[in-house]
């Protein structure tokens, strides 16, 4: 079991609400909690020194936010799988978190086995996407971010992007299409490189706004 333990790291300036995260994935038996910023800098700092599987970040913070550190943490290639924790429901603080490179996002009042579920879902490669927050990330979508590219994709790469669009793991693609995890993680790499697309994020609504979910 510990092999699989999903080393989490908790970014929030508020010390009550990281307190009180702690507190609910203290109880979780494959959730570890292996450390605490107060910042984004921090944050940034901390995810590069204890590589954790997956960060919790506020939005609003002083001086570095959680969007800036999301960016930072993808200009330095960091594998660690963010989670957007927040108690601001307006479009212009998740939309732009998203676009960041966020794998989605949950309320600072989530229920505590939401949390967990939350956890385990983007650790296991899911993006979390609420039906209007998709819908404003495709109303804000540039046109040409990708358009006229989409016949560069083989059959086999248009049903990956569908299931990528339905919030499936590589292993779940994998299995539902009875191929192995490395071949699907290979047409995960040329989908994106064929669509010049930054993540699974941007594939997945590149995907429902074409029509490939289903």
């Amino acid at each position: 079991m510990a092999d699989r333990t999903i080393r989490v790291l908790l970014v929030d300036d508020h010390q009550v609400v990281r307190r009180g995260l702690r507190t609910f994935l203290e109880v979780q038996d494959d959730i570890e909690v292996i450390g605490e910023a107060g910042d984004g800098d921090e944050g940034v700092a901390r995810a590069e020194e204890l590589k954790p599987d997956v960060v919790l970040m506020d939005v609003k913070m002083p001086g570095t936010d959680g969007i800036e550190a999301l960016r930072k943490l993808r200009d330095l290639s960091n594998p660690a799988r963010v989670l957007i924790v927040t108690s601001f429901t307006e479009q212009r603080t998740v939309v732009p978190a998203l676009r960041a490179g966020a794998s989605g996002y949950v309320y600072k009042d989530v229920d505590p086995e939401a949390l967990a579920r939350a956890i385990r879902s983007v650790h296991a490669g899911h993006v979390l996407l609420q039906p209007e927050v998709a819908g404003a990330l495709l109303s804000q979508d540039e046109p040409s971010n990708g358009t006229g590219r989409g016949g560069s994709l083989t059959e086999r790469e248009r049903e990956v992007l569908g299931l990528i669009a339905d919030g499936r793991s590589n292993r779940e693609i994998a299995r539902a299409l009875v191929l192995s995890e490395k071949t699907v993680k290979t047409h995960v790499s040329n989908i994106l490189m064929k669509l010049d697309l930054a993540d699974r994020t941007q594939a997945a609504l590149w995907a429902v706004r074409h029509g490939l979910t289903s």
